[in-house]
């Protein structure tokens, strides 16, 4: 019996193994380039109503102790943060991203890197439908990303949306 247990175990151990490198086969090419890993990020949070999305390949992007941050103010017009892991944000926010549309480009982008770290503001516009005319939203994505040698790893994505009382600088905005 004890042997049939530990059979089984060694088979689910190596099923699982298995799945994550051919996740990362699939994967791997998504996040060779700063380019590439940027445009992936934009593009696995995208897509019309109804359309499902590659939460594993968003997960993939990033690196095991990421944050994403959105920041800004609350209802009582508090500024302050919220602190999400990956799987936190899918969590939150990947059920109204299917159910309601979501697109979101970038627009704008300024790169500082230095060795393996990079740092990224990434002005975007936000839309409801690819279709829409007019975003519904703009902001500026603050990413840190490090690079280990074979691939790109988001690090944190800490963000704030335009405001009235605080609009998108020129600098951040395409020419």
């Amino acid at each position: 019996m004890k042997k049939l247990i530990l059979l089984l175990t060694l088979s689910v151990f190596i099923a699982a193994t298995a799945d994550a490198q051919t996740g990362d086969q699939k994967y791997l090419p998504k996040v060779q380039s700063l380019d590439s890993t940027l445009y992936n990020l934009y593009a696995v949070i995208s897509g019309e109503k109804g359309e499902k999305r590659d939460w594993d390949l968003f997960k993939y992007l990033f690196h095991a102790d990421a944050q994403l941050i959105p920041s800004g103010k609350n209802q009582e017009g508090v500024i302050g943060a919220r602190y999400m892991s990956p799987d936190g944000y899918v969590t939150s926010s990947g059920k109204w991203l299917e159910e309601n549309g979501f697109f979101e480009k970038e627009i704008y982008r300024k790169v500082d890197t230095f060795g393996n770290i990079t740092q990224v503001f990434s002005t975007y516009e936000s839309y409801r439908s690819e279709k829409d005319e007019k975003p519904f939203a703009r902001g500026i994505n603050s990413i840190q990303l490090l690079h280990d040698g074979s691939r790109y790893w988001i690090i944190n994505i800490y963000w704030m949306a335009e405001t009235p009382e605080n609009p998108l600088p020129e600098k951040y905005l395409p020419n």
